[in-house]
Formats: structure tokens, sequence, C-alpha cells
């Protein structure tokens, strides 16, 4: 199998679904403000910009950046650890939940548009393929 060429095929076949509107507002869902949005939705208790940072693999100054606009926009809250002053805690509002699970929906409906074209058969194969190397990047270190 000549994986080399099998990549820049993919990779040009990919370049469309980037461009298409619809893979811009998965990838928001994905990373950026939605993304932060979500993850603080998804945690009980209040997160560290450390934990959201990890989960992103982006740099703590994109993650304050973030957090930042965030909370000018009133969707965040920050605090200072009263147990450990080094620490801040980062808690979602009211009007962040809103949102964030308006930013999800948006990413089912889109995302099931997407999937939709493919017809139910290559669709179903897509998530399972795509999980499949998910899994797989996941327990490989080197990604």
């Amino acid at each position: 199998m000549d994986y080399p060429q099998l990549a820049r095929e993919w990779l040009q076949n990919m370049r469309p679904l980037h461009q298409a509107m619809l893979q811009r507002n998965i990838d928001a869902s994905i990373r950026g403000e939605a993304f932060v949005l979500r993850f603080i939705a998804g945690h009980p208790n209040p997160v560290l910009p450390s934990d959201i940072s990890h989960e992103m693999r982006v740099s703590s100054a994109m993650v304050a950046a973030t957090l930042n606009r965030l909370e000018g926009k009133g969707l965040i809250t920050r605090q200072i650890d009263q147990g450990d002053r080094r620490r801040v805690l980062v808690e979602i509002t009211k009007d962040g939940e809103t949102q964030a699970g308006r930013h999800h929906q948006e990413a089912i409906r889109e995302a099931g548009k997407m999937l939709s074209l493919l017809g139910e058969a290559d669709a179903r194969e897509y998530v399972r393929l795509t999980g499949k190397l998910a899994d797989i990047i996941t327990n490989h270190k080197e990604f």
C-alpha cells in the first residue's frame, strides 16, 4: 500500500470539507470558545485553565485569551481558589450554559446534515472509521 499517496488523496479530499460552512461550524464546536464553554459545562465542579489547555492541547496563553473573551461576554466567571491562591477556578454562568447548549445543538444539526449526504450505510461506516482512527491516535504517544 502506498500510504503517502493515499495521504495526499485524503488531504486533497479534506480541503473542500474544511472550506465548507458546515465544517467551520463543526470546527467551532471542537475548539475555541464553543469548545471551552462545552468543556466547562460538562464538569460539575469549577475547572482550572490548565485542564482546558491540556484538553485542547493549546498554550495557556491561548486559553487565557479565550477565557477573557468569555468572561467579557458574561458566559463564565473566574475566581481565585481560597484554598490555593495560585489557582484560578473557572465556572460557567447560566448564560454560558445556554450558549453551550446552543453550540452543541448547532454542531449536532450541522454534522447530521453532512452525514445525511452520505446515506445511512456510508454515514455509519464513516463514523465507525473516524472512531477507530480516534482510538488509535489516542493510544499512540507520537500524536
